[in-house]
């Protein structure tokens, strides 16, 4: 989920040490990233996004613009709409609550557009720039960037840059995947519940997100005099793994929530090399989708799978249907060690959480 803090303590002094507590455990890299910046990924989120006892931020991922020309923030729904709870016009603050001893910080957009968190298919929300923040869309250790976007590949290494990890790298180790993620109607209060998204793409890596990074933009590693091209919008995962809505899917909703063409802010220049390891024989990704198409509903509807995706045996040498289990669950599933003609591997981990 996003990072939360406690609002109410008697002392200045105990809010202090308890931030403190919480930034001890993050990479030394983020601490740029949770300061006033007027660069991308970087701390930011809705001011309205504080309950009883909490406060909550995520990351102002990037910049988009639309076919008029003006230009919006681009981060998730349940960072700057407050999980389908905001209204257009909100304030979006840079940092966000939780960097600011949840007081108000400067006002850097006005939530503009946010496709439905249950139906869209993604968490995505975009809001109105006031001009603080940078016009070239420059991401903190990262720079400028391309405004082509890129489709994600097993294998692929991608970065991103967010308000509590910094800047981050990490392999693709499934496409396609089917996730069911936890959410919480406020910030840190309220019922959970949980969405199910489709076609999305996972990092594997232990390292590449936390709390908070949520809303960051996870784009491709380019060759020499290449720029990064955005590749998934990051919003949830799990202390294994890191979870992107695809790119393109997040431009298709913003653009039709807001009624006008949203494209990325950023060079139109492409780079034909980018870091990118072997996802196996062609031949053996097609039946590993196909498995993955016919399968995915059956695994999903089984006790403790989380999620079901197209990636790779653990070797490497051929493409599988990949099984995410919550290692929590109480009941583990059944599962074959192949589907249809396609290996399963089966990943253990703890439950997706939106970050």
């Amino acid at each position: 989920m996003k990072t939360t803090v406690l609002k109410q303590l008697r002392h200045v002094g105990a809010l202090v040490a308890l931030i403190t507590f919480a930034l001890s455990a993050v990479a030394d890299s983020g601490s740029n990233h949770r300061v006033v910046s007027s660069l991308f990924g970087t701390s930011g989120g809705n001011i309205n996004d504080i309950s009883t006892l909490y406060c909550c931020s995520g990351t102002l991922g990037s910049l988009v613009q639309d076919d008029q020309g003006y230009q919006y923030i681009l981060s998730n729904n349940h960072v700057l709409a407050r999980s389908n709870s905001g209204t257009p016009g909100d304030d979006i603050s840079q940092p966000g609550l939780i960097d600011n001893q949840c007081q108000i910080p400067t006002v850097v957009a006005d939530l503009s557009a946010f496709p439905s968190l249950t139906t869209s298919n993604v968490d995505a929300a975009i809001a109105l720039s006031r001009g603080i923040m940078s016009g070239t869309g420059e991401i903190m250790d990262i720079g400028t960037i391309s405004s082509v976007v890129r489709a994600p590949s097993v294998g692929m290494i991608l970065q991103k840059s967010g308000r509590t990890t910094g800047h981050t790298t990490g392999p693709v180790s499934s496409i396609s995947t089917t996730v069911m993620v936890q959410y919480q109607p406020r910030c840190g209060m309220g019922k959970k519940f949980r969405a199910t998204f489709r076609n999305q793409v996972v990092v594997n890596s232990s390292t590449f997100s936390a709390g908070g990074d949520s809303g960051s933009l996870m784009l491709s590693v380019p060759g020499a005099g290449g720029k990064p091209q955005p590749v998934a919008l990051l919003f949830a995962g799990s202390s294994t793994t890191t979870i992107g809505n695809p790119i393109g899917q997040v431009l298709s909703a913003v653009s039709q929530s807001i009624g006008r063409t949203i494209t990325f802010v950023g060079s139109d220049t492409v780079s034909s090399a980018t870091t990118v390891q072997s996802a196996g024989p062609a031949e053996s990704i097609q039946l590993a989708h196909s498995a993955k198409e016919r399968w995915a509903d059956a695994f999903m509807s089984r006790p403790g799978v989380i999620g079901v995706g197209v990636g790779t045996t653990a070797d490497g040498s051929e493409a599988a249907v990949v099984v995410y289990v919550d290692n929590m669950s109480p009941a583990q599933p059944a599962l074959p060690a192949r589907a249809d003609a396609a290996p399963v591997r089966i990943v253990f981990t703890d439950s997706f959480v939106a970050r």
